[in-house]
């Protein structure tokens, strides 16, 4: 593998006048996008489900009301949010094909220089709340994952932390090899745990076909109607069904939009949508005992290589927003808000897969300092959230600026269609803020440091 100090940005690669040889290219960048952007949101069915649940009911034990609103809410999350916003829209708003806020910035900040500064500004928090996220996401995947060994035997608990060290001083340390690299890695195995929970989840909707009544949004209307005190500390909990969709954009350099949103519509959505459907019709015939359904539906000898699965996945989980980080910040020396920093390129066929030496220790240094400050993933969870909403939020204002300037959309339609993501998204933001307190200070001091350093830089 080639790695080549990138002062100047790598020639682009010239179309291949063969199309077998781009299909075979396509479907190696469809197995690394599978490692590398879709690690995080694909781990979300561990807890989502159940989070939300136990948010809704109060307890353990869930009506059917509200088994189906939820279950509805993530379908209908997962569907505007991802699919609709991200994979139809935002993905197409790529600055030379490079995706992340601030290619976004850029694109809306060159298209209305009368108000450029204000622009920047929106976009340096945006770029500011990704980080937070950064450095938020890798401590709490694989933490939760070292904690699952606790079922095994409560002994292990002294070693939770340790491990968690060792194995993210590891995943850091492969990042020099690239996306590209560590995509071929992590693509199988991530590939295997998607195959894993749709057919987990299938086996069980065959078992209760009425689960799938829950595609109809009239569930989640009547939910918020019937349950208004919960509903707010619910939604909040339905988000954690679609972190990971930030990363999306974020690393559409490393791979493309083509890779990306195939990845998705063939194999990540359908796949994620059986094992919630899955996990509803389980907690349904469990007369709505919550307990932890992810795994408890993997009965016999499917819950031992489901739990290790569950673990190499929630590992692999980090990679989304690490590789999204680095592009991020090379973006952001571009454009001459961070100072001049080493950038390796890694790919001789894709400019966007990149590694920053100095980025990856801090980044490294940033997360590991979280792990030993909060000891538990349960303590990090409520620093999870507030920098991923905040960004999806500045997202769609950009994006509305580039419907309106770029794209040239007729004003109404712009006005619906983000009327729709904002109500979205400021819910979504709204429900997270709370947890300031609790622990989501964490990621604004975060946000705020790189704020400083941009705006101080500018």
């Amino acid at each position: 593998m080639a790695l080549t100090n990138a002062g100047s940005e790598a020639e682009p690669v010239e179309q291949s006048s063969h199309p077998e040889i781009e299909q075979d290219s396509t479907k190696v960048l469809m197995l690394g996008a599978l490692g590398v952007v879709y690690g995080d949101i694909g781990t979300s069915p561990i807890y989502a489900f159940r989070e939300a649940l136990v948010a809704s009911s109060g307890g353990n034990v869930a009506e059917r009301g509200d088994i189906l609103g939820v279950l509805s809410l993530i379908i209908w999350s997962l569907t505007i949010i991802v699919t609709i916003k991200y994979i139809m829209f935002v993905l197409r708003a790529d600055n030379g094909g490079e995706g992340g806020v601030l290619s976004l910035m850029a694109l809306a900040r060159g298209s209305f220089p009368k108000r450029s500064a204000v622009i920047l500004g929106i976009g340096i928090v945006g770029a500011s709340l990704f980080f937070g996220d950064a450095v938020i996401t890798p401590a709490i995947s694989v933490l939760s994952a070292v904690e699952g060994m606790n079922v095994v035997t409560p002994t292990f608990q002294p070693y939770v932390v340790p491990l968690t060290l060792v194995i993210l001083a590891m995943v850091f340390a492969v990042q020099r090899f690239g996306t590209g690299g560590v995509g071929l890695v992590f693509g199988p195995v991530t590939a295997v745990w998607f195959l894993a929970i749709g057919l987990s989840g299938l086996n069980h909707i065959i078992a209760d076909p009425e689960i799938l009544w829950a595609v109809s949004p009239h569930y989640i209307v009547a939910f918020l109607i019937n349950s208004p005190d919960v509903a707010f500390v619910t939604i909040g909990a339905i988000f954690l069904a679609v972190t990971g969709a930030e990363a999306l954009y974020a690393d559409l350099g490393h791979f493309g939009r083509k890779p990306i949103v195939l990845a998705w519509l063939a194999i990540v959505f359908p796949c994620l949508l059986l094992n919630y459907a899955g996990q509803g019709a389980f907690v349904l015939a469990k007369n709505g005992h919550v307990g932890h359904p992810f795994f408890e539906m993997n009965e016999g000898w499917t819950l031992i290589p489901m739990v290790v699965l569950a673990t190499a996945a929630t590992v692999i989980a980090s990679q989304a927003v690490i590789s999204g980080a680095f592009s991020l910040t090379r973006q952001a020396v571009q454009l001459n808000m961070l100072p001049r920093l080493e950038i390796l390129h890694t790919s001789e066929r894709q400019s966007g897969q990149i590694y920053m030496p100095r980025v990856n220790v801090l980044l490294a240094l940033a997360v590991m300092l979280l792990v030993v400050g909060f000891g538990e993933s349960s303590k990090l969870a409520s620093a999870y959230g507030i920098s991923v909403t905040g960004n999806m939020l500045v997202t769609t204002v950009l994006l509305f600026v580039v419907m309106t300037r770029i794209w040239k959309w007729r004003l109404w339609v712009a006005v619906a269609m983000t009327a729709v993501f904002a109500f979205i998204d400021i819910g979504f933001f709204a429900s997270n803020i709370v947890k300031v307190f609790e622990g989501g200070w964490a990621s604004l001091a975060v946000a705020f440091t790189i704020v400083l350093a941009m705006w101080t830089w500018v």
